[in-house]
């Protein structure tokens, strides 16, 4: 068998790889945030099953200046997360989900300077902290979710 004979079968497995990563990663994307934020959402409906639910309620009453708080804090939190999942997987009513999505990254990601040395004594972080700093790598699978449902599209170049 010749060097060339091997690479012509590379070259067409490259390409249809290709193709099928440029159609349909982005929707593999979509639907894997989604499940991420249904199941975090969901376990926020179980007062004591979410790491989070004490943090997301100082976090909300914070933000909200007291007018929200406790258990009424977790209960948006879970309906909004629950929205954004649902609308993420089902890629229905998807830019009012990507709306609450950009919204709720202000409230999500808001802890890392209401809690800063709260979440980082003495410089490391807590596995509470570690939650929220996952949450860049869900920011940004959402801006690139959001890129696709306002028309970006990823093209295989041969």
């Amino acid at each position: 068998m010749t060097n060339l004979t091997l690479r012509r079968p590379a070259a067409q497995l490259t390409r249809r790889l290709t193709w099928w990563l440029s159609r349909y990663s982005i929707d593999v994307l979509r639907v894997s945030l989604g499940l991420v934020f249904l199941g975090f959402g969901v376990l926020k409906f179980v007062p004591g099953a979410s790491p989070a639910e004490d943090l997301a309620m100082r976090t909300i009453e914070k933000l909200s200046l007291g007018i929200v708080s406790g258990q009424a804090a977790v209960l948006l939190t879970a309906i909004a997360e629950c929205v954004i999942g649902a609308t993420l997987i089902t890629g229905r009513l998807l830019r009012v989900g990507l709306l609450v999505l950009a919204a709720s990254m202000v409230g999500i990601m808001s802890p890392l300077v209401l809690f800063l040395p709260e979440l980082f004594p003495g410089g490391t972080p807590t596995l509470v902290a570690q939650y929220v700093l996952k949450d860049v790598v869900l920011i940004a699978a959402g801006l690139v979710v959001a890129a696709r449902a306002m028309g970006a599209r990823l093209v295989a170049v041969h």
